[in-house]
């Protein structure tokens, strides 16, 4: 009786080999696609984020400052800027808000207190930041961001209805 033994064949060596290198192959095309999809989409979100996040800002200080006659769009320091007045303590106080050196700038003083634009608190680099005052009490504002994104946005004062 004779034992039929098992030739090994090249085959039986190198299809295990190959299936491995096609799985290699295909997780790394795998998760370097991923790595490219998340890159993007952070890219894409930081980009929302200066833009949308600037005018969030402006529209929820307008809310918050509304009172009749409270909110104007004039001069600052030879900038335009969003006026925003409220009394405190039976003393009116002024807040602006305007792009200075490429940042949304901030600047809470008190009305009729000498003050230069450099004063502002940083809020948000932006490239420019442009406004208007519509009529009805509406506010249109346009910010582009330092990556070039441009957003807009109009406010309406309540206490005007």
């Amino acid at each position: 009786m004779r034992f039929q033994t098992k030739k090994n064949h090249v085959i039986d060596l190198l299809f295990p080999i190959a299936v491995f290198f096609v799985f290699a192959v295909s997780a790394l095309t795998v998760i370097l696609l991923a790595a490219n999809i998340y890159q993007s989409t952070t890219a894409r979100s930081s980009e929302n984020y200066t833009a949308r996040t600037s005018l969030s800002y402006i529209s929820e200080k307008i809310h918050q400052s509304d009172v009749e006659g409270g909110i104007s769009i004039g001069t600052f320091d030879g900038r335009d800027s969003l006026i925003l007045k409220q009394t405190y303590e039976g003393s009116l106080f002024c807040t602006y808000i305007y792009e200075d050196g490429g940042y949304l700038k901030e600047l809470f003083v008190k009305d009729g207190t000498d003050a230069s634009a450099q004063s502002g608190k940083n809020i948000i680099a932006v490239k420019s930041f442009s406004m208007e005052s519509q009529k009805n009490g509406l506010f249109h504002f346009i910010v582009t961001d330092s990556q070039g994104e441009t957003a807009s946005v109009t406010v309406r004062e309540r206490s005007s209805l």
